[in-house]
């Protein structure tokens, strides 16, 4: 099955014919399916292992996979490329390019040169599924757009887990949301295009007919409609940055999770990672932060987004007003922020930093032309992400993307722009209203976008989609730093004192470290050292050097030190750079290298 995924059709059209429900899970793969092919790629491979770093809620191994070929370091100590798909359970497309782009490289390893210079001098680490548990969701009978890993949340803070839901009232196999009549709501219908709603505008003489509710009874009797459904964290809305405290999907706090746990132990033991790519949500790699440092804005859906807001006051009539979540006994800290003192210290930086832009602008240049991705669909406000935490903690170049692009289409807002090009192109992304005698809500209609088509490709691309992506990781990994000796010398200046110079040149396109890197302290100076009692050291550098930044294309670092020494002696200098590598040279005193 993943022997297809390189087969190479379009990226972001001519996908195929209209899909049931049924026929939208087509192409996708389930944790065994995938886990088979992973092990049929790699034991074909001997450039690539698979090992698991750590388990799931419901016990299913997280998978890794590793591509290095024999080269001059070993695997841990070369700059290093981070590929992680479906942190969201609904993205289970991550998956399949992550896996379609593992088979690429290895399949062009030894015959493209791009790939054989990057497996031979740097190293590739692929998570493909970092949450198995909400993945398996997506093959269910019922298409709903889970999310979130399997822990139980009290989402609706009555402490109980999971008992209201949402229900597939009509039994379409999808759980979509429902439009209300109610003269007291702010929405109507879209004069445009009645499939759609707006928000009345009573400056135009527009009052409200309707209100919107997800797909489902009240099934709990706390006055909410599928508030506190199966499924709890949403594992990238679980990181370090900009964590949305005191939000469901969210977790009880950062990190809280076995998935999410088990990547940032994998990312604090493996410090060469020196960029990564997330599948997810939210969106800087087809559009970069712009001149201040923000990302592009978001795009979602406004009626999944109305359908959920009916749930917004949840947490003030629960068994325990005013206390968020006690009967699930979750603890949260409070988030320092603009209304803390300011002796309480600095305020987290939010913006992506401007001497760092350029480095972003090229790589979006670069994964644009390889792609053909010009165009992001539904596109999430980031809070919490993992690519936001590899960025702002880690240091790194960190990009996230969905790994797909939304055709262009008409249409005055999103939503309309969305459906016009899936229906261009023949795809089955929407249910017609349709009328229905709810138990509580009298007459409504149901309807909408499928939850599991709003977000991922549609099954018939995903054949296409690891070749480029695959590709743009080659592109990647040869833009990293690179720090290597260009030279080492030793000359005589009397009385048993020699002057030795060393320098090294960073050949990689990114410097040794981004600039928020160096603000943030995360990414080491590069060290050279030396290979010397301390005590022989007369003058000049200290026997460890450091240099906090090299920058990239050539640039060069010089090093020098004045030494006690005799005719014949060879002196070791070594390098390390924390996401550039490391190198040896040698230097013979009464001679050059």
């Amino acid at each position: 099955m993943v022997r297809a995924l390189a087969a190479g059709i379009a990226v972001m059209i001519g996908f195929a014919t209209a899909a049931t429900t049924v026929e939208a899970q087509q192409g996708y793969q389930t944790y065994d399916q995938m886990t088979d092919a992973i092990q049929g790629i790699v034991g074909d491979s001997d450039v690539a292992s698979v090992t698991s770093i750590g388990q799931s809620r419901e016990g299913r191994d997280i998978w890794l996979i590793t591509l290095a070929d024999d080269g001059d370091l070993p695997a841990e100590d070369r700059p290093g490329v981070l590929m992680v798909g479906t942190l969201s359970g609904d993205l289970v497309s991550g998956s399949s390019i992550s896996v379609g782009a593992v088979e690429w490289l290895i399949d062009q390893n030894g015959s493209n040169e791009e790939v054989t210079r990057l497996l031979s001098r740097n190293v590739v680490y692929v998570v493909p599924r970092l949450n198995p548990d909400g993945a398996e969701e997506f093959f269910g009978d019922v298409e709903w757009g889970r999310r979130g890993n399997a822990w139980d949340e009290d989402d609706d803070n009555d402490a109980r887990m999971g008992e209201d839901g949402p229900n597939d009232l009509n039994g379409d196999g999808a759980i979509t949301v429902m439009r209300v009549p109610d003269r007291s709501g702010d929405l109507i219908l879209h004069p445009d295009d009645p499939r759609f709603m707006k928000e009345a505008d009573p400056s135009a003489g527009e009052s409200g007919t309707h209100r919107l509710y997800i797909e489902g009874t009240d099934d709990d009797g706390d006055g909410f409609i599928a508030e506190d459904g199966p499924g709890g964290v949403d594992l990238d809305r679980n990181f370090q940055h900009a964590y949305p405290y005191w939000e469901a999907d969210a977790g009880r706090h950062m990190v809280s999770e076995p998935e999410s746990r088990a990547i940032m132990d994998f990312l604090v033991e493996r410090v060469n990672i020196a960029a990564m790519l997330t599948f997810g949500h939210s969106d800087n790699l087809v559009v970069p932060p712009n001149g201040q440092g923000n990302l592009d804005a978001p795009r979602t859906f406004d009626l999944i987004d109305w359908a959920a807001a009916s749930n917004d006051g949840v947490f003030d009539v629960g068994v325990f007003p005013g206390q968020t979540n006690f009967g699930n006994l979750r603890q949260r800290g409070a988030q320092p922020g603009a209304n803390n003192p300011p002796e309480q210290g600095q305020r987290p930086v939010m913006t992506f930093n401007g001497q760092d832009r350029p480095y972003f602008e090229a790589v979006s240049e670069a994964y644009r032309e390889i792609t053909g991705i010009e165009r992001t669909g539904y596109n999430r406000e980031a809070e919490g992400a993992l690519f936001q935490f590899g960025y702002f903690q880690y240091g790194i170049p960190s990009f996230s993307t969905q790994g797909w692009g939304l055709p262009e289409a008409e249409g005055e807002t999103f939503e309309q722009r969305y459906l016009n090009a899936m229906e261009a192109e023949g795809l089955d992304t929407w249910i017609e209203w349709q009328p229905f005698d709810h138990p509580t809500l009298g007459a409504v209609e149901i309807g909408g976008f499928y939850p599991n088509r709003t977000v991922g490709p549609p099954p018939a691309a995903l054949p296409g989609l690891g070749a480029p992506h695959g590709e743009f990781i080659a592109r990647l990994g040869g833009m990293l730093p690179n720090v290597r000796f260009v030279e080492a010398t030793a000359e005589a200046i009397g009385g048993g004192l020699w002057k030795v110079d060393a320098v090294v040149e960073n050949t990689g396109y990114f410097p040794t470290t981004i600039a928020h890197g160096q603000r943030n302290g995360a990414v080491d100076p590069t060290l050279v050292q030396i290979q010397i009692d301390a005590d022989d050291i007369v003058s000049g550098d200290a026997k460890t050097a450091r240099t906090n930044r090299i920058e990239g294309s050539g640039a060069t670092a010089g090093y020098s030190w004045i030494i006690q020494g005799s005719a014949g002696q060879t002196i070791e200098i070594t390098s390390r750079a924390m996401k550039g590598g490391r190198d040896t040279i040698t230097v013979t005193l009464g001679g050059d290298r």
